[in-house]
């Protein structure tokens, strides 16, 4: 690898699983020591030992206030200042607007919009001036699709983050982007389908719904998040970086 993270801190929030273990392994492999977080710890203590020595995995609820303080003050602790910051942790509830319920609502949003807004504002005390902040949006939040009205909200929201968040820290020279990817080869297809069959055709319906006739890889995220993360994308402030396989436009 090419060591663009070398002695660099990073935090992946939602780190655990899917994309965010992916970023995880690349950043360490380019040089980073990795904090990764998460709300079950057997699922952390499994990512670190795929991730290697200079992973930590903490677990926090970022829907939590007190959990995003306690993180933070827990990775200044033991690695000092960040460089880095991954905001990914979220769920994708989806359901038809007339049955949509407000339990489902305040998860997704709670997660998803809140997680990310304070994910980002518990995180500065500790974030290094000059620090890149990535956050994981969805291609869904310029598209209209039945059943994801609140899922897609949250994103549209999160990609509203990326330009606000950068205006406020101008003065800090902390650049906010947000990946946005197309459907990815995740266990989330796990999380919203009865069985193994069913998420195998979930996932195989959405990569043909897409131009390019797949889902991406988690390691494709994984390297777009590197570029965001490094001195390589220096010049980005507030922007998307689209990976959806051309499903937005075309």
């Amino acid at each position: 690898m090419s060591g663009k993270l070398n002695n660099k801190v990073a935090v992946v929030t939602g780190g655990s699983s899917g994309i965010g273990l992916s970023i995880a392994k690349r950043f360490v492999e380019e040089g980073a020591k990795v904090v990764i977080t998460g709300r079950n710890q057997a699922t952390i203590d499994a990512a670190i030992r795929e991730i290697g020595p200079n992973g930590l995995g903490i677990q926090g609820d970022v829907s939590n206030l007190a959990d995003l303080t306690r993180i933070y003050q827990t990775v200044e602790q033991k690695l000092g200042k960040v460089d880095t910051l991954i905001v990914n942790a979220g769920v994708y509830v989806l359901g038809p607007l007339a049955d949509f319920t407000e339990d489902q609502f305040d998860k997704v949003s709670d997660i998803n919009f809140k997680g990310a807004f304070f994910s980002v504002q518990k995180a500065l005390p500790v974030l290094k001036d000059g620090a890149s902040v990535v956050l994981i949006s969805s291609t869904v939040n310029g598209k209209g699709i039945p059943n994801h009205a609140a899922y897609s909200a949250t994103k549209a929201a999160v990609r509203s983050l990326a330009r606000s968040f950068s205006a406020d820290l101008l003065d800090r020279k902390i650049r906010v982007n947000a990946l946005t990817p197309g459907p990815v080869d995740t266990p989330v297809f796990a999380s919203v389908t009865a069985n193994a069959d069913e998420a195998a055709a979930m996932k195989e319906a959405m990569g043909n719904f897409t131009p390019v006739k797949r889902v991406a890889s988690s390691k494709e995220l994984a390297a777009a998040a590197l570029y965001l993360a490094s001195d390589d994308s220096a010049f980005m402030l507030g922007a998307e970086l689209l990976l959806d396989g051309g499903l937005r436009d075309l």
